[in-house]
């Protein structure tokens, strides 16, 4: 049994949350599954020295301490699959998603697309299964996080009235495409009793380390009606038990994954690897993508519209700028960048129409307005230090920038007021340029 103070384990729960026995040689092994023995005896979850210190002193660690420690973990879980052998994740080209229902044009294709979530038939007990796949996640600069819980309850809500199930494949997580901690708690808190009341079981297949830290964080936030919903699986023919297998709709990266979990502890070589077809791209999508795709998707251009804005924009401001290419730009504000263009946030209509719509207020609401976005735009711009993206600012900030006339504001008008407020953050110096305000009035 798993000891995490609230979720239940299976039986077999060991090799996912440490070094399995079956994979260390000689004396080491067999001194480490005496060691698993006893630990399975007394029903504890054995980790790391390191993670247990960690741990213990959770209490009095700051939220970027545990943000660390996470990242620190996962880490260290891609070290050691390298060094086992096992094939690292590939977050480029994982297979297209299925659900037909959602076209190019739907406002969660960007999401859909990666096939992060699907229906998968029943449990046991007649209940709806809905799977979750870490290994669909692109690497996080691919990714709205706040579409991605969008989407996530959109397809919640077609199913929460009645009993459902959640079967989270964790395999495939990693610190390129893991969402930030900060997020998953704003996304917890979201998910309210309409989301949680009727989720009758949530299965969690190849835990590791960070899911313990994860609910060690998370332990405030969690009551304990909900964490006894929470099992974990150490391998896939253990849902068998509980679900209808042939309907899972499982990736193939996660099945060689359990395959090779099954065949290190039974001693067998692992299988030989086949990499999957990549998924398609977006329409508006500038990186990771052929010339002759951005030709195509540009009406015959040659010259891909990034290589032609950027060139644009250093002839006009750059070209006496001091060292110019010698030093080498800020990472997290180049994937930024890098996931807006694949987006089309900059090339849609989206942004004048963001224009129009803030130009027509008030001049009071205006002027408020103008003054509270450029002080968060502000706040963006060192996200690489307070990890406050456009996004995550929105998150925090859109649902209270309107006053409805009628009761209380809608979940249904979350999504698109995040997308509205980040578009005002991101793109504020072109936004709120048609209009002066009295001089004095900026953060």
């Amino acid at each position: 049994m798993c000891a995490l103070a609230g979720p239940r384990g299976t039986s077999s729960l060991r090799p996912s949350f440490c070094p399995s026995p079956d994979r260390l040689p000689g004396a080491a092994g067999a001194e480490l599954s005496e060691k698993r023995r006893s630990e399975d005896q007394e029903g504890t979850l054995s980790s790391t020295p390191s993670l247990q210190a960690g741990l213990a002193s959770a209490g009095n660690m700051s939220g970027i301490d545990l943000e660390a420690l996470a990242e620190i973990e996962l880490q260290k879980e891609e070290e050691e699959a390298t060094t086992l052998g096992a094939p690292r994740v590939s977050l480029a080209c994982t297979p297209a998603c299925k659900d037909s229902a959602l076209g190019m044009d739907h406002p969660y294709y960007d999401v859909a697309r990666h096939g992060i979530l699907h229906l998968a038939g029943d449990d046991n007990s007649g209940r709806r299964v809905i799977t979750f796949s870490c290994c669909r996640m692109p690497p996080s600069h691919e990714l709205n996080h706040s579409h991605l819980l969008g989407y996530l309850k959109y397809t919640l809500d077609q199913y929460v009235e009645n009993d459902y199930t959640i079967v989270y494949f964790h395999y495939g997580l990693t610190s390129r495409n893991k969402p930030s901690l900060s997020w998953l708690q704003s996304a917890y808190k979201e998910l309210g009793r309409k989301y949680k009341k009727n989720l009758k079981a949530l299965y969690v297949v190849h835990p590791t380390n960070f899911i313990k830290i994860l609910w060690t964080i998370f332990k405030p936030l969690i009551s304990h009606k909900f964490g006894k919903k929470v099992t974990y699986f150490n391998y896939l023919s253990e849902l068998r038990e509980h679900l209808k297998y042939d309907q899972l709709m499982i990736p193939p990266e996660v099945i060689r994954h359990d395959e090779k979990l099954q065949n290190m502890r039974l001693g067998r070589p692992p299988p030989l690897v086949k990499m999957p077809p990549p998924r398609p791209p977006l329409p508006t999508q500038q990186f990771g993508v052929s010339l002759k795709y951005l030709r195509d998707k540009n009406k015959g251009e040659l010259i891909p519209p990034v290589m032609k804005e950027t060139v644009t924009y250093l002839k006009d401001k750059g070209l006496r700028s001091e060292g110019l290419f010698r030093r080498s730009a800020n990472v997290q504000t180049v994937k930024e960048i890098q996931r807006l263009y694949n987006q089309g946030v900059e090339s849609s209509l989206r942004v004048t129409r963001c224009k129009e719509i803030v130009g027509g207020l008030p001049e009071h609401n205006y002027a408020v307005l103008k003054y509270l976005m450029g002080f968060l735009h502000l706040v963006s711009q060192e996200c690489i230090f307070n990890k406050m993206t456009g996004s995550n600012l929105a998150c925090v900030f859109g649902l209270n920038l309107i006053w409805p006339s009628n009761g209380a504001s809608s979940l249904n008008a979350l999504v698109p007021l995040n997308l509205f407020t980040e578009l005002m953050i991101d793109f504020y110096e072109n936004i709120f340029s048609s209009r002066v305000v009295p001089c004095g009035i900026s953060p």
